[in-house]
């Protein structure tokens, strides 16, 4: 035990006990800070960005907290749509006029560009205060080491699908995420593995696609050993996963 002064620090047994329960907090909340510095991803708290996927092309602004995610595309008539989340709540305009929508027709569309910005700027959102970290230990995928972080969220500021299970994995050497997994309960529910690849430098921070995989056989996968049956091929590709066009820029602190 550390000594202060020529003295034994003066625990007592149940704070000794206590520290060491934390032990395994501080130890998995040390790889998300080191994942998240390695990447920088920590300069989008403060940025402006920009990229393709698929059919749309999505902004990204954060700035002290606040922030705008927009989505813009077309409909079937080619007029212009703008899906645009901010911290007061979701808006659709077409054309530059304001649509009426339900209260669930907004929670899908928030779902669907809040869901497409989350992906693609991990692992920052990992140091929210919604998240649950839970170390699983090691684990070995084609042959390198991986901490193994289960994620889950706590219902208050989770989201609506503040119950889906999420796990990273995150190299023991250089802290590269590379792959990630999680089981979904929205519509028929689910899970997906995803695979890291095309990883490049944009000012800074490390942006990369993925390669979508799910089970060959419905719920034939263990979730929380998902990475065996990516292993032993259990798992085929769904889609892919790629941010093109992609632009960040930093945005001053005031």
């Amino acid at each position: 035990m550390k000594l202060l002064n020529h003295k034994p620090f003066p625990f007592s047994i149940p704070i000794i006990l206590l520290m060491l329960q934390l032990n395994p907090l501080v130890a998995q909340e040390s790889v998300i800070d080191k994942a998240i510095e390695v990447s920088g991803m920590e300069k989008m708290k403060n940025a402006e960005a920009s990229f393709t996927f698929r059919e749309h092309t999505y902004e990204f602004k954060r700035q002290n907290g606040q922030f705008t995610y927009t989505r813009i595309g077309k409909n079937r008539d080619s007029s212009l749509v703008r899906d645009v989340y901010t911290n007061k709540g979701f808006t659709r305009y077409i054309a530059d006029t304001i649509v009426n929508l339900t209260e669930k027709r907004k929670n899908t569309y928030t779902n669907s560009v809040n869901s497409v910005m989350y992906f693609a700027f991990l692992p920052l959102w990992l140091g929210d205060a919604a998240v649950i970290l839970e170390d699983k230990g090691k684990s070995v995928i084609k042959g390198k080491e991986y901490h193994k972080i289960r994620v889950t969220f706590q219902q208050e500021g989770g989201g609506d699908d503040f119950e889906d299970v999420f796990l990273y994995w995150f190299d023991v050497e250089n802290y590269s995420m590379d792959y990630l997994a999680y089981k979904y309960f929205t519509g028929k529910g689910g899970m997906r593995f995803r695979v890291a690849f095309n990883q490049r430098t944009i000012n800074g921070v490390l942006i990369q696609d993925y390669r979508n995989l799910h089970p060959k056989i419905k719920d034939s996968v263990n979730f929380e050993k998902i990475e065996d049956a990516f292993e032993k091929g259990k798992l085929e590709e769904l889609s892919l996963i790629e941010l093109k066009n992609v632009k960040i820029d930093s945005i001053p602190k005031p």
